[in-house]
């Protein structure tokens, strides 16, 4: 971690040494919590058809389908509850806030692993998407009051790229162990992020932005404060935007591009290969998802910075749109040649998928400080109890149809809407960060 640092301070430089490690703390953070969150999406089909007999349902493709996306739900809604955590940043601290976040997802991700039916793995990952819904909100914030105006929207960038980071390593944490020791021992690795709170604890400290605006606040400032400023008359227009653009996209990523690995599974086992070559091929899938979109998070300042958030953003929901109506609409159908065509499906909804990596710094340049996690974190997990409902639906959908594919691709309808309504966002290119 120490060799990182001197690298990215040789290449940034006038980087402070506290500025480092806060970003590294933040990538890491969001990179445990990418690989704990996508582990799920592995390990869904073998993790399903074994404990469903063990509650007394038969595992059928179209119940995995059901239950999967009713787990998947079940997860969005504690990802949801997650918005507590950005007040709590607020009033207590960024880096304080993102230890207990962190332990909170790594500990029930653990537990997990010792699951004896498919309720008691449902409250488990509940209870490990409360606390990984307090990472992107307070990681972002900690970034973005920490580096320097000039870098800041490139530090928020690369800072994203941390979560699909994750899905490399739940990808080759699933190739070497998941396909070998089975989807218990995925679990297990899920686990280990908590080992990174020692290094926070030690190495990083809280924003001088965010210190000095809590001394000037006083001590009679509160959680509720920074909560409601959200629906004040100056910011419940963008408050209530930005939650709709956050539900379009997370309604692609839950609702959608999940179930890459799910269905490159079914696609390879339908074409004759074996449940450890289907493995290895979601695997792959899932690594070229993250891949591609590290990838256009590297892309996404430079066309944020020169035509703004708003068109950037518009031209990823794009690509989305068309990338799932394709893959799950048509080429999950298809006979030979499906694999390799759904592969580059899977790099295009990577792709797409950056459009999260905007509003890493986007939406911390629309609040001040005072209320700045307490913003994201309401926006972008608020969306998530939406999303609970499209991905509720596309299970039920896949029970309805008996099929992954066409629920599916129904979810790219949410992005014809965010690009109609994106002209309504606040556009900041070009402003500072609010103080």
């Amino acid at each position: 971690m120490n060799n990182l640092s001197v690298d990215i301070r040789q290449s940034l430089p006038g980087l402070s040494r506290n500025q480092v490690r806060s970003f590294w703390a933040a990538w890491a953070g969001w990179t445990m919590d990418g690989m704990d969150s996508f582990i799920y999406s592995l390990v869904l089909v073998p993790a399903l058809r074994d404990l469903l007999p063990r509650s007394g349902i038969a595992p059928t493709p179209a119940n995995v389908g059901y239950y999967g996306g009713l787990l998947f739900a079940l997860f969005m809604i504690g990802w949801g509850t997650g918005l507590i955590w950005g007040p709590i940043a607020d009033r207590f601290g960024r880096v304080r806030t993102m230890m207990f976040s962190i332990t909170c997802f790594s500990v029930f991700t653990l537990l997990s692993a010792f699951a004896a039916g498919i309720w008691s793995l449902a409250i488990l990952r509940f209870l490990a998407g409360v606390g990984i819904g307090g990472e992107w909100s307070v990681g972002a914030s900690l970034v973005s009051e920490e580096w320097p105006e000039h870098k800041r929207v490139k530090g928020g960038a690369w800072m994203h790229t941390g979560y699909y980071c994750g899905f490399f390593l739940a990808a080759g944490a699933n190739y070497y162990i998941g396909s070998r020791f089975g989807w218990r021992s995925m679990f297990v690795v899920g686990g280990l992020p908590a080992v990174l709170v020692a290094f926070i604890r030690n190495n990083v400290s809280e924003p001088r932005r965010w210190s000095a605006k809590l001394e000037d606040l006083g001590e009679t400032w509160r959680m509720h404060h920074a909560f409601l400023q959200l629906f004040s008359r100056r910011y419940l227009r963008r408050t209530v935007f930005n939650s709709i653009y956050l539900i379009v996209s997370l309604t692609g990523l839950w609702a959608g591009s999940v179930y890459v690995p799910t269905a490159m599974t079914y696609i390879a086992t339908r074409t004759g290969n074996s449940e450890m070559v289907a493995a290895r091929l979601a695997s792959y899938s899932t690594a070229l998802l993250g891949g591609a979109t590290v990838l256009g998070a590297l892309i996404v300042p430079f066309l944020a910075e020169r035509l703004g958030r708003r068109v950037t953003l518009g031209i990823l929901y794009g690509i989305m749109l068309a990338s799932l109506w394709v893959a799950f609409g048509y080429v999950f159908y298809m006979g030979a040649g499906a694999i390799a065509w759904f592969t580059v499906c899977a790099f295009l909804l990577g792709l797409g998928g950056a459009n999260f990596v905007v509003y890493s710094f986007w939406l911390p340049e629309q609040y001040p400080t005072e209320c700045r996690a307490s913003a994201f974190g309401f926006i972008t997990n608020l969306g998530r109890f939406a999303a609970a409902g499209f991905t509720f639906l596309v299970g039920a959908g896949i029970r309805h149809f008996q099929t992954l594919g066409k629920p599916v691709a129904l979810t790219a309808v949410a992005f014809v809407v965010g690009i109609l309504l994106l002209p309504f966002g606040e556009e900041t290119k070009g402003r500072l960060l609010p103080s």
